[in-house]
């Protein structure tokens, strides 16, 4: 059988024994990596199912964090093309005169205990519908038509989706790609960087001051994702590089 009858043959098969998902099916990939998932909406014992969250979400955090430091040792190696340095600057949306330090502090890592827990409170433990079949356990939106799930509460006038993933891998990328050029987390990369200059731990208790401006409620936002790490000791995945 041919790659196109297989995967053909797949979608049938997943639309037709499971009408429920049928209207939330977009793309082979997509599901078949959500399928691969954890249902965390089954788990009713709360024990459980944040193990479980920890166990799915860490391993892909930890290995976008080693290419950003991987990146980071090439950068300050000069084991880069001039053409590639150009690249970076525009995909951080830094000029070309950009100085090296300056393009060092938007590609850094994000702490481990910050991203697992805005992931848990944004998705409300992988619960969520954007979470389950779209792998966004962030909340975040995109402003294209079409580039994402329309919400069921959007308030008219508003354009914007929210942002759908192929896969975790690749929502997590783009996560930590928003955390580090994004004007809005300006104040986040200042203090990482001052950790940088002080040599003093990155960690995400420390990183989550400068998230004011990732949802409406402001502080609060802050305090609730630095409860959720000293609730769960997030801090324990957090580690100097």
């Amino acid at each position: 059988m041919n790659d196109l009858k297989f995967k053909t043959l797949l979608i049938i098969l997943v639309i037709f024994s499971n009408p429920i998902h049928a209207d939330e099916f977009w793309g082979l990939e997509a599901w078949v990596n959500s399928e691969r998932a954890p249902d965390f909406e089954k788990m009713t014992d709360v024990k459980t199912r944040k193990k479980a969250f920890f166990e799915y979400l860490l391993p892909e955090v930890q290995r976008q964090n080693s290419k950003i430091i991987k990146l980071r040792s090439r950068i300050k190696s000069n084991h880069i093309s001039s053409n590639k340095m150009i690249a970076l600057k525009k995909y951080y949306k830094f000029k070309d005169d950009t100085s090296i330090e300056n393009l060092l502090g938007s590609i850094d890592i994000v702490p481990a205990s910050l991203v697992l827990a805005q992931a848990a409170y944004e998705s409300n433990w992988g619960r969520s519908r954007f979470a389950k079949y779209y792998h966004n356990f962030f909340g975040l939106w995109c402003f294209k038509k079409g580039c994402g799930v329309v919400p069921l509460r959007r308030n008219k006038g508003s354009t914007h989706e929210v942002a759908k993933f192929a896969s975790l891998p690749k929502a997590i990328a783009y996560y930590m790609r928003s955390i580090n050029r994004n004007s809005a987390y300006k104040t986040l990369r200042k203090i990482r960087q001052h950790k940088r200059d002080t040599q003093q731990p990155i960690t995400g208790m420390s990183l989550s001051e400068g998230l004011v401006n990732y949802a409406e409620i402001g502080y609060d936002y802050v305090e609730t994702v630095q409860a959720i790490i000293r609730q769960n000791k997030l801090d324990q995945y957090d580690y100097q590089i």
